[in-house]
């Protein structure tokens, strides 16, 4: 067979393989975009989280404690973006994605929470209720979206700051701190502030009051996501490690 007859063979099967491509994308392309619909008329579903802020106030006075005001995450704040949500401060898209595929992976898991991934998550499931199985999970990652939409990014970690649990009776980093330091959290040191980054993941287990060397390994992960993520060098974080906590 002649050189322009394989030509003339060849373009058919390449106008069929280009028709085929073109569906395919045409096709991706209308089911990413009703997906985003669907789920953007599942956000619009949920409740409304303009009584976030009111709600923290409120579950820290039931536990007997108050809110500590708006002030620099300083150094535990960056600790926590470090180890629960790396894409923090990212685009919000990318956010997002990334937070609904961890919690996806984690729901799929039974030996893991499957509650909301990202900081904004995690704050909805502390505010709005706790829940299990896969529609708690879409509405954590729905309640997620919507205080993402509503409140700065400082704002949504202080308020997560403000109250989380950190084990051992405390609510809060102001409790944690004072409870297990002696301190305030903006006084904390790099050492202390990974110790109580490190303790929502698993209260319990992580209580370096009563299990000290688990303690110090989940603070040393935290310290090793901190040079990750470029916020200490790695000697700053081998420093930091050896550093006297000062635990009460």
């Amino acid at each position: 067979m002649s050189s322009r007859a394989k030509r003339d063979s060849a373009a058919p099967r390449w106008r069929r393989a280009r028709g085929r491509l073109l569906r395919f994308g045409s096709v991706s392309v209308a089911l990413i975009v009703a997906f985003f619909v669907a789920g953007a008329i599942y956000v619009a579903t949920l409740p409304s989280v303009g009584d976030a802020q009111q709600r923290a106030y409120r579950l820290l006075a039931l536990h007997h404690d108050t809110y500590a005001g708006p002030r620099p995450a300083a150094w535990l704040g960056d600790a926590v973006v470090a180890v629960e949500d790396e894409h923090f401060y990212a685009n919000f898209l990318i956010n997002i994605l990334d937070g609904a595929g961890r919690a996806a992976l984690a729901t799929l898991d039974d030996s893991q929470d499957p509650g909301g991934s990202t900081i904004a998550q995690q704050l909805a499931k502390q505010l709005y209720g706790h829940g299990t199985g896969v529609a708690a999970t879409l509405r954590d990652i729905g309640l997620g979206v919507k205080l993402s939409l509503d409140y700065p990014k400082p704002q949504i970690l202080d308020m997560y700051l403000n109250t989380v649990y950190y084990g051992h009776g405390y609510w809060g980093d102001a409790a944690a701190a004072r409870g297990y330091f002696g301190t305030t959290p903006t006084t904390l040191s790099w050492a202390q502030a990974a110790m109580l980054a490190g303790l929502p993941e698993a209260p319990a287990a992580y209580d370096p009051l009563v299990h000290y060397a688990l303690a110090k390994q989940r603070q040393r992960h935290v310290l090793d996501q901190l040079v990750v993520n470029h916020y200490l060098t790695a000697a700053q974080a081998r420093a930091a490690y050896a550093e006297r906590l000062g635990l009460r």
